[in-house]
C-alpha cells in the first residue's frame, strides 16, 4: 500500500508543487486588514483542494473572524481511529519587503529551497498533509484512518477566535489523537521528536511623566526622564547571569532532571552563534544554552521606544517611554500567576516622578509536555527515521504553539508534532524558504507514519 502512495507523490510532485506554489502566491496576511480578502482566497483554496482530495464534508466554519477550514473524512469504519489534523493557513507580514531576494508572493527555488511568505510556517507544511491524503485517495480509493481537519487563518495573530471554537464544538473536534505540523526539526535532515513545547506570557510597559517633551537643557535634574525611568525597571528584571530577579517567577517550575540534561546534551542541534551571526551564546547560569532554550523559562525585551528616534540630535526629555516584554515558560508555571508577578516587580521598583502602567498580553499559553515513550510517539518516530535514514532524536523546544495547550486541556487527547521545518527557514523574517528534500522526506514520513498507527 505505502509503495503506490508512494509513488504517486514521487510521480506528481511538480504538479503538487506547482499547487503548492498557488496556495504560496496568495498573500493571506492575518495581521493586516488590507488582505482580508486574501485571507478569505487562502481559505477558499483549501476548501476546494480538500473537496476535490474527496472528503465527506468540507466548510468554512464563521469564528468572528478569520474562517477555520473544518473537514471530516468517516470512510476508514468505526474500528480505524480518529486523528485530527491541525494547521494554519495566515501568513506574517513580509516587512521589510526590500530585504527579500525574490517577491514573497512569487515563490522561487533556490539551491534546493523554496522560497515564499508561508513555505515553512506553515502553508508548506500544511499542503504536505493534504498532498498525501490525496494520495492515498488516488491509489487506494480511501484513507487508512478517519480525520478531522482544522486549518486556521489567525495563528499569526494569537488564534484570537479558535479557543472559542473548540471549546463550543468539542463534539466535532474530538477525535484519538491529534497531529500537528507547524514546528521543525533541530537540523536539516535530522528527524526529531518535539515532545515539549513552552508555554508564553507577556506584559507592555508604559512609563508616562512630564505632559509633553521637554528641552533637556531647561529641564534636565529637574524631571525624571521616562526612559531612563523604564530602563531602570527592566534592569532590575533579569541580572547578569540571565537570572530573572522578579520574586515568585520560578516558583512552581519543574526541576531539570539529570536524565533530561543528558537528552539534551547528546542532541547534535542548531549552533546558535552560527545561525544567529553572533560571537558568544549567554544563558542562564548552571545551564547549558540548549538546556535554557529548551527546558528553562526565559524573560525578553522585544522591542523599548520612546523619544527621538531621527537623524541626528533632539535634545529632549521624552514625555513617555514603553517596553514590550515575553516570557517562554516552562512544565509548573501559570502564565496568568506569571503577569502578576512582573506587574507587581514592576510597581515596586517603579522610581518617583513618573506614572507606571503595566499592560497584560491577553495572549497566554501554559507549556506542554508529552511521555517520550507514548506509543503514537514511537511511531513518530519510526516512521520519521524510516524516512530521512538517521535516528530520530527527542528534544524540547522554546517555542509555544497555544492551540496545543487548548487540544490537550479541552479534548484530553494526545498530540503528536510532525514537524519538518529547519533551523535555516527564516521563519517571520525576510527571505523565509523550506527544504524539497523535507518536502519530499515529509510526506514520506507521513505516508509511513498513518500506516503504522493504522497497524499498531
Amino acid at each position: 500500500m505505502s509503495e503506490q502512495v508512494l509513488g504517486y507523490l514521487k510521480e506528481n510532485r511538480e504538479q503538487l508543487l506547482t499547487k503548492l506554489n498557488d496556495f504560496l502566491a496568495i498573500p493571506s496576511v492575518s495581521t493586516d486588514s488590507v488582505h482580508k480578502n486574501d485571507v478569505k482566497e487562502a481559505a477558499s483554496f483549501l476548501e476546494k483542494y480538500i473537496n476535490d482530495i474527496g472528503f465527506d464534508h468540507v466548510e468554512q466554519q464563521d469564528t468572528g473572524g478569520h474562517p477555520v477550514v473544518y473537514a471530516e473524512y468517516n470512510q476508514a469504519g468505526p474500528d480505524a481511529p480518529t486523528v485530527l489534523f491541525y494547521g494554519h493557513y495566515d501568513v506574517q507580514p513580509v516587512d521589510p519587503l526590500d530585504l527579500w531576494e525574490s517577491d514573497p508572493f512569487q515563490p522561487e527555488v533556490r539551491d534546493g529551497r523554496l522560497y515564499a511568505r508561508g513555505s515553512s510556517d506553515d502553508k508548506g507544511q500544511v499542503f504536505m498533509h493534504l498532498a498525501v491524503f490525496e494520495a492515498y485517495m488516488q491509489t487506494e480509493g480511501k484513507l487508512p484512518l478517519n480525520v478531522k481537519v482544522c486549518i486556521e487563518g489567525e495563528e499569526e495573530i494569537g488564534s484570537e477566535n479558535l479557543y472559542k471554537v473548540l471549546q463550543e464544538k468539542q463534539d466535532q473536534f474530538q477525535a484519538d489523537f491529534a497531529v500537528i505540523s507547524d514546528s521543525g526539526m533541530i537540523a536539516q535532515n535530522q528527524p526529531t521528536i518535539l515532545y515539549g513545547l513552552k508555554g508564553f506570557t507577556g506584559i507592555e510597559i508604559n512609563v508616562t511623566g512630564p505632559d509633553h517633551d521637554l528641552h533637556s537643557g531647561m529641564y534636565g535634574g529637574a524631571i525624571r526622564n521616562p526612559l531612563m525611568a523604564l530602563s531602570h525597571i527592566i534592569v532590575s528584571m533579569k541580572n547578569e547571569d540571565e537570572v530573572i530577579t522578579v520574586d515568585g517567577f520560578y516558583d512552581g517550575v519543574e526541576p531539570l532532571t539529570e536524565e533530561e540534561r543528558k537528552l539534551i546534551a547528546d542532541v547534535e542541534g542548531e549552533d546558535y552563534k552560527a545561525s544567529a551571526g553572533v560571537k558568544e551564546t549567554a544563558s542562564e547560569k548552571g545551564y547549558t544554552a540548549k538546556e535554557h532554550t529548551m527546558a528553562r523559562p526565559t524573560f525578553e525585551v522585544n522591542g523599548m521606544y520612546g523619544g527621538y528616534q531621527g537623524e541626528g540630535t533632539k535634545t529632549i526629555i521624552p514625555s513617555t517611554a514603553t517596553a514590550k516584554i515575553t516570557c517562554r515558560l516552562v512544565p509548573g508555571q501559570d502564565p496568568e500567576r506569571i503577569q502578576e508577578r512582573l506587574e507587581e516587580h514592576v510597581h515596586k521598583v517603579a522610581p518617583a516622578g513618573v506614572t507606571v502602567d503595566v499592560k497584560k498580553e491577553k495572549l497566554s499559553a501554559k507549556a506542554y509536555k508529552v511521555e517520550p515513550n507514548h506509543p503514537l510517539i514511537k511511531s513518530a518516530a519510526k516512521s520519521y527515521t524510516k524516512a530521512f535514514g538517521k535516528e530520530t532524536v527527542y528534544v524540547r523546544m522554546g517555542g509555544s504553539i497555544p492551540v496545543v495547550e487548548w487540544i490537550e486541556a479541552i479534548y484530553n487527547m494526545p498530540i503528536v508534532l510532525l514537524g519538518f521545518g529547519t533551523p535555516d527557514d527564516r521563519l517571520h523574517s525576510p527571505n523565509e524558504s523550506f527544504p524539497l528534500d523535507s518536502f519530499d522526506k515529509g510526506m514520506e514520513t507521513l505516508v509511513y507514519y498513518w500506516k503504522e498507527v493504522t497497524q499498531s
